[in-house]
């Protein structure tokens, strides 16, 4: 069976960045799962992963805009210092989670601060990366799973 719409999918990875520094793999013994076509991965490896069958391996190049996007420059942002709780730990290349005014969960790096405000980066930290995968792909089967 090949990979396809709503097919569920069962494959192992590595993925590395553009210099070649391995980012992360799949656990051993555990690959990770999806449905073809919900859109759970990023869509330049859905796409790649397309019409493989189990058992076959392939190197997937997939550029930013088919994976976690640009960089968008408005997502970096200068922050009142006092806007964080009184007694917070921030620290510089640190990643976050916090609230906008609206309410929103938002994940984010302080990339500079002083005593009066603090920058922080609300791009996601592959943004920008052109993304290499080693895929195999383990199982194909009809429907979700």
């Amino acid at each position: 069976m090949k990979v396809g719409p709503n097919k569920t999918v069962a494959f192992d990875y590595r993925l590395y960045e553009e210099g070649g520094e391995l980012i992360e793999s799949s656990p051993e013994d555990e690959p990770l799962s999806f449905v073809y076509g919900e859109g759970s991965i990023i869509p330049g490896l859905e796409r790649e992963l397309e019409g493989m069958q189990p058992g076959e391996s392939k190197e997937v190049v997939v550029k930013p805009e088919d994976a976690y996007g640009l960089r968008d420059p408005e997502l970096v942002q200068q922050v009142p210092r006092e806007r964080f709780a009184a007694g917070s730990t921030l620290e510089v290349g640190m990643s976050y989670v916090g609230r906008t005014e609206a309410g929103h969960v938002i994940n984010f790096l302080i990339t500079s601060m002083d005593d009066d405000k603090v920058e922080i980066d609300m791009n996601h930290p592959l943004a920008g990366t052109t993304l290499r995968f080693e895929v195999t792909i383990n199982d194909v089967m009809d429907g979700e799973s």
